[in-house]
């Protein structure tokens, strides 16, 4: 006598697991990128872009913060640029700060932000000589 055992999953059933855990994802997402977008928005209004970069003064790293707006350079206090600094590090605890960083709040992005030199120009491969 045989009796009935399912040996697999409905296809419908699987779908339905797999799109409750992308929407999941999504929203997740999303709130986090609305909420950073709001504190950065808190701490210097109309910011949309922080830029990082690391630097050495007088023998000390430092890192540079601008803050942009959708027009340009945002007029904001020393105290206003470490707090978008300090928000983006506790945002992005695995990020290398040693490089040049920018933020878009308005994607949530956090991307390497180093300078790029058209290849056209054949000054890459002479300058890494010197």
């Amino acid at each position: 006598m045989n009796s009935y055992q399912p040996t697999r999953i409905p296809r419908t059933a699987q779908a339905i697991k797999g799109r409750r855990a992308a929407e999941q994802a999504v929203n997740a997402r999303t709130e986090f990128v609305r909420v950073v977008a709001a504190q950065l928005d808190q701490i210097a209004p109309g910011t949309v872009r922080v830029r990082t970069v690391p630097v050495t003064r007088d023998g000390r790293p430092r890192t540079w913060v601008v803050l942009d707006s959708a027009t340009g350079p945002i007029g904001a206090d020393r105290e206003q640029h470490a707090a978008a600094y300090g928000l983006l590090q506790r945002a992005f605890p695995q990020a290398d700060w040693s490089r040049p960083r920018l933020y878009d709040a308005r994607t949530g992005r956090l991307t390497v932000d180093e300078p790029t030199m058209p290849a056209e120009l054949g000054l890459a491969a002479e300058g890494a000589d010197r």
